[in-house]
């Protein structure tokens, strides 16, 4: 039953991450192509993509924690703890929210890093307008 559990586990996080780096595919994309005009954004997204998977993954499978089902020493009652119909939907949900939860910190991490780059782009954009504005209004 553990492997089971392990495998669902592993296929709940799968699905959780792949229905999450669909929904922030397009915005990803965009950002990217904003900061970095060139077309190494791709490589970026790709990479930021299989990075929600691994971390999506990674949280939501989480075996120290289902280790308490065939390791004794884990559980307060000597022996194992047994897979019961509650426990089997307990580690799912947890599976879930733990994956969107290891994804969410991944995101923030990613947009606030966007959020500082496309700031000083912006700002290096404005200082070259308003050179040339300058430069324009001295010569006419």
């Amino acid at each position: 039953m553990f492997l089971a559990l392990l495998g669902v586990t592993f296929i709940v996080s799968f699905a959780v991450s792949a229905i999450t780096a669909a929904i922030f595919n397009k915005p990803i994309n965009l950002i990217l192509q904003r900061i970095i005009t060139d077309s190494i954004s791709s490589a970026w997204a790709t990479y930021l993509r299989f990075a929600i998977f691994v971390v999506g993954i990674s949280t939501g499978v989480q075996v120290w924690d289902l280790e308490k089902y065939i390791n004794p020493q884990g559980a307060n009652q000597g022996s194992a703890l047994n897979l019961t119909r509650d426990r089997w939907v307990l580690e799912i949900y947890r599976s879930v929210i733990d994956s969107l939860q290891g994804i969410a910190l991944l995101l923030l991490v990613f947009y606030i890093f966007a959020l500082i780059a496309f700031v000083i782009i912006r700002v290096f954009e404005l200082r070259k307008v308003r050179s040339l504005s300058e430069g324009e209004g001295k010569q006419g």
